[in-house]
């Protein structure tokens, strides 16, 4: 069954794939930061995000599953 939650879950695990794929978006030198060009320092900021993220949607999945395993009366399958 979709929920709200699991609509949440689906956009944190998909936002990185979209942010990576759309090339066009990032394929440029400016602006730098640090001297590091916006390329390689947009790349490795998705890291940080992607891990922020997947690790919010791990987190509403198991929130979900205790919820679902609740009202049902017994453990999360």
């Amino acid at each position: 069954m979709v929920t709200p939650v699991r609509v949440i879950i689906g956009v944190c695990l998909v936002a990185p794939f979209v942010a990576m794929l759309w090339v066009g978006s990032y394929a440029k030198t400016d602006p730098a930061f640090i001297g590091i060009p916006f390329f390689y320092w947009y790349q490795m900021l998705w890291v940080l995000i992607s891990t922020a993220l997947t690790m919010t949607a791990y987190k509403l999945w198991q929130r979900d599953q205790r919820a679902r395993a609740g009202r049902q009366g017994g453990a999360a399958k």
